[in-house]
C-alpha cells in the first residue's frame, strides 16, 4: 500500500484526455470481471463514455503524435552515457509496435461500434435517469440474461477495437509518471505557487500527501504557472476551506 495519497493535475489537453480515458478503461476491465448484472451494466456504462470520446475527438492521432514524440526523446538519450541500451531498444520496439498496429487501423477506431443499433439505442436511454429499464431497452434486458460466457465473449469483441489505443495510453502515461523525481515542498496556509521552465515540456503534477494529513489538493493553472491550494473536506452544507497550517507534500513536475 502506498504510503501517500497522490493527487495529478495535467497540464495540456492531450493528457487530461488520456487520463480520462485512462480512467475509463480501468473500471471497463474491473466490472468486465463480474459477473452480476449490475457488473455489466456498469461495464456497458463505462464503455459508452470510451464510445462518446472516441467519436468527439480523433484520438489515434493524438496517441500517434504522443508516442512519436517520445520514441524521439529516447532517441536522444540513446546517446547519453549510463543508458542501458538493451532496455531502451525494447522499449523503442513496443513504441513502434503499438504504432504500427495504430497505423494499420483503416477509419475511426470503434467506429463499428458506435454506428450499433443497440448501443445507439443504450446511449440514448442513459441520458435519461433510470431510462435503462428493461421496459426501455428489451433488446439490452435480453442481453443482461444470457449466460456469462456470451456476455463475456460479446465484451471482448466490443472492446477489441480499443485495445492497442489502452496500450498506447498505459506506456505513455508511465513513461510521464517516472520522467522525474519528486522534491520535497511546503505549503505555508496550505497555499504554494510556482512558475514552470518554458524550456521543458511539462505535462503533468503529481502530489503526494501523507494520509495523516486531513486534507486534500485542489489545483489550477497551467503550462506556465499554477496554484495548489490543500483544503479541509467539506462539512453538512459548509463549503471547503483551505488548511491553516502548513503541509509537507512531495511534487513531481513530470516532463517526457
Amino acid at each position: 500500500m502506498s504510503k501517500h495519497i497522490y493527487y495529478e493535475f495535467p497540464l495540456n489537453e492531450r493528457i487530461r484526455m488520456f487520463m480520462r480515458l485512462e480512467q475509463l478503461f480501468q473500471q471497463l476491465d474491473h466490472f468486465m470481471e463480474g459477473e452480476s448484472v449490475y457488473d455489466k451494466r456498469a461495464a456497458i456504462s463505462a464503455l459508452l463514455d470510451i464510445i462518446n470520446i472516441f467519436s468527439r475527438n480523433d484520438i489515434k492521432s493524438e496517441v500517434l503524435k504522443e508516442l512519436d514524440r517520445q520514441a524521439k526523446t529516447l532517441n536522444i538519450l540513446a546517446s547519453n552515457d549510463g543508458i542501458d541500451s538493451k532496455k531502451l531498444s525494447v522499449i523503442l520496439n513496443n513504441i513502434q509496435g503499438i504504432s504500427k498496429r495504430l497505423y494499420q487501423a483503416n477509419g475511426k477506431i470503434g467506429i463499428n461500434l458506435m454506428e450499433s443499433e443497440l448501443f445507439k439505442s443504450i446511449s440514448q436511454r442513459s441520458a435519461i435517469p433510470g431510462g435503462m429499464c428493461s421496459f426501455d431497452l428489451p433488446e439490452f434486458h435480453y442481453w443482461l440474461k444470457q449466460d456469462v460466457q456470451t456476455q463475456q465473449e460479446d465484451l471482448d469483441q466490443w472492446t477489441q477495437p480499443f485495445l492497442n489505443t489502452k496500450k498506447a495510453i498505459q506506456l505513455t502515461l508511465n513513461f510521464i509518471r517516472h520522467s522525474n523525481q519528486p522534491t520535497e515542498e511546503e505549503a505555508e496556509a496550505g497555499f504554494f505557487q510556482l512558475a514552470l521552465d518554458q524550456s521543458k515540456p511539462f505535462q503533468l503534477l503529481r502530489i503526494a500527501i501523507q494520509p495523516s494529513y486531513p486534507c486534500f489538493a485542489e489545483t489550477s493553472g497551467g503550462k506556465h504557472r499554477f496554484t495548489i491550494r490543500f483544503m479541509n473536506k467539506s462539512v453538512g452544507k459548509q463549503r471547503p476551506t483551505q488548511v491553516v497550517e502548513t503541509i509537507p507534500f512531495l511534487l513531481t513536475r513530470c516532463a517526457f
